[in-house]
């Protein structure tokens, strides 16, 4: 074990990256995003068992019964679902290393994270390598199966990890007619990306004189401000029947040459999911954009 490896597990730097397969509905506790899901896992004697239930509590889902934990060296790489779900089934992945396979036993939930970052659960924390990562297999209650990686030698918090494993790349955007509810357009967005959503939260109007570029639909997208449109209202708790067309007026906004409508939506563990729509023919046809993501 490296130098490196010791500073890290000894400040309490050992933080669970979450990677779920089967576990696409799973609704996260009211503000977990933003709160609760912002922790760290000191590497203590018992540190496995207590990141499983820190993941058990932030997604509102019994974890199960752990079957096995992989110790991998992947160069400090993130690996594909598809990847990791081949490691834990024995198969090879090209540029990975399984260190050792350790059969879930309660004996590795009591011990710490150092201990089994060689694949050998002897008690010893001093061994491993400093790009070494941790898989846990679970089989969760009603057959699901899901696996959770450990990040070894990182400073990351745990939030920040689920949103580097979860897959949230490319815009997506969706065609939509004036007439489409918020709840159909709620609805599109979850077929498309085959997970369930909560909300919408809230609806924000922005217009502006100019169409907005790709880029100021990726820069909205993402939560931040751009120069050419004005915020000009907002609506808590918007009703799911309002078609699109009609929230303008609803919001009191009457007159504008470009129209676009924020929504704020929460996809559970990850928390907030934006999807912008914008009208330039007087709110006739839609087009809604929200970073895509792969689900669980």
């Amino acid at each position: 074990m490296t130098a490196t490896w010791k500073i890290t597990t000894r400040k309490a730097m050992i933080v669970a990256t979450a990677l779920v397969v089967g576990l696409a509905t799973a609704p996260a506790p009211s503000g977990a995003a933003e709160g609760d899901a912002r922790t760290t896992v000191t590497d203590q004697p018992g540190a496995p068992g207590m990141m499983l239930k820190r993941f058990e509590e932030l997604t509102g889902q019994p974890v199960g019964d752990l079957e096995r934990v992989l110790a991998i060296d992947a160069g400090g790489r993130h690996l594909p679902v598809d990847q990791l779900a081949a490691l834990v089934t024995g198969e090879e992945i090209d540029d990975v290393k399984v260190l050792g396979t350790m059969p879930g036993t309660r004996d590795l939930l009591d011990t710490t994270m150092a201990d089994l970052a060689d694949g050998v659960h002897d008690g010893r924390g001093d061994s491993g390598t400093a790009t070494s990562s941790l898989l846990f297999a679970n089989s969760a209650p009603g057959g699901r199966e899901w696996c959770l990686t450990m990040c070894i030698a990182s400073g990351k918090t745990v939030w920040e990890c689920i949103q580097a494993r979860l897959g949230v790349g490319q815009i997506l955007t969706l065609d939509l007619s004036g007439d489409t509810t918020v709840q159909g357009t709620k609805a599109a967005f979850e077929r498309a990306n085959g997970v369930a959503i909560n909300g919408p939260y809230a609806v924000e109007t922005l217009i502006g004189d100019v169409e907005p570029s790709a880029e100021d639909i990726e820069t909205l997208v993402d939560g931040k401000d751009v120069d050419s449109l004005r915020r000009v209202a907002t609506l808590e708790g918007p009703d799911s029947g309002w078609a699109l067309a009609e929230i303008a007026e609803k919001s009191g906004v009457t007159y504008a040459k470009t129209k676009l409508h924020l929504f704020t939506f929460r996809l559970p563990i990850l928390g907030k999911i934006l999807v912008v729509c914008v009208s330039q023919d007087d709110g006739k046809t839609w087009k809604c954009s929200a970073r895509q993501w792969s689900g669980f």
